[in-house]
């Protein structure tokens, strides 16, 4: 991404997969990952779902208040997570709404994430379109902070999503926040890169894990 660097401290656009476009000033380019301030918030993109870039003169956005934000100068997609870990943030995955929660483990191939509404979440890297941090005084929906457990989830986790999905079998899971009925079910095995679902109807129902964008149970 060094082609980039001529815009480093300019407001730019940035067009996302699924035509999401954010626009900010670049303040960072790290290996797999863009940051960017918009004025209010630091939004991390990672490469892999960066669609077009281009320099923007017409948004005007200040950037006195990025003034003690601390950026390393090795920035990954995996450090971003790490640093991330038990702070409150805001991810976009799939579908129209972002998820609000915060990072609890970091995995080879996957993060787990903690949401007030969706409860233990997993998440394969390739997945995330975006996360941006908190403001120190908010918390996801005004909920106490006490209210958000620091260990939300009894379950052990596994360094690969799919062996940590095997731990699953037998329970109802949810994915990609269920757009449609037929990715809600009983996971009842993994064969292969398959999952086998049984729906509310009891058909069956099977889901390429590699097109999993999110996968959270109750």
């Amino acid at each position: 991404m060094d082609i980039l660097k001529k815009y480093l401290q300019q407001t730019i656009e940035v067009e996302i997969s699924g035509k999401k476009t954010h626009y900010g000033i670049l303040l960072e380019i790290g290996s797999d990952i863009l940051v960017i301030y918009n004025g209010v918030d630091f939004l991390y993109i990672p490469n892999m779902h960066i669609q077009k870039v281009k320099q923007n003169t017409e948004e005007e956005i200040a950037i006195d208040n990025a003034a003690d934000i601390q950026i390393s100068d090795q920035l990954s997609l995996r450090k971003v997570l790490t640093n991330a870990k038990g702070l409150f943030s805001e991810i976009f995955v799939t579908g129209t709404q972002s998820i609000h929660g915060y990072v609890t483990s970091i995995l080879n191939d996957y993060f787990v994430f903690y949401s007030p509404v969706y409860k233990t979440m997993f998440i394969p890297f390739r997945h995330l379109k975006w996360l941006i941090p908190y403001h120190d005084h908010q918390t996801p929906y005004s909920l106490e902070k006490e209210m958000l457990p620091v260990n939300p989830s009894t379950i052990s986790v596994s360094r690969t999503l799919d062996v940590q999905l095997e731990k699953l079998i037998g329970q109802i899971i949810v994915i990609d926040l269920a757009p449609t009925t037929d990715k809600i079910g009983q996971l009842k095995t993994i064969q292969g890169k398959y999952l086998e679902l049984a729906t509310a109807r009891q058909d069956t129902v099977y889901v390429n894990l590699h097109h999993i964008k999110t996968i959270h149970f109750q």
